[in-house]
């Protein structure tokens, strides 16, 4: 198992994802954490960025995706962002969480949060 992790928390985009109209034309921020799973000892060894994950063009990647194509439920959203992860072939698995602070929830809150994890076959 591997027990190595990256880490990128609070990344923050604006999209338009959600079942209400109000929610498609105007938009929302959406935060993201995501940790991915690998093993970084090659990299380490070889102080060589090819043998891991650049977390500079995976958040760039992950922000496309928020800001892109809408979609209803932060669900899909999430699974769309544990796809691109695992596009890394240096990735194992993933756990994904999406906040939807502006939720239109009726009452206060702080947070709503959908959380996956994902991980290769």
């Amino acid at each position: 198992m591997t027990t190595d992790r990256i880490t990128l928390k609070g990344l923050r985009a604006r999209g338009r994802h959600g079942v209400l109209a109000a929610e498609r034309e105007l938009g929302q921020e959406f935060v993201v954490d995501v940790t991915l799973f690998l093993d970084t000892a090659k990299a380490a060894a070889g102080d060589d960025l090819t043998q891991t994950v650049h977390y500079g063009e995976l958040a760039e990647a992950l922000v496309k995706v928020v800001e892109g194509e809408p979609v209803n439920l932060i669900e899909t959203l999430a699974q769309r962002l544990a796809d691109v992860c695992l596009a890394h072939a240096v990735v194992d698995g993933a756990e994904v969480s999406v906040h939807k602070p502006a939720a239109p929830v009726p009452v206060p809150f702080d947070d709503v949060v959908v959380t996956i994890e994902r991980s290769r076959p």
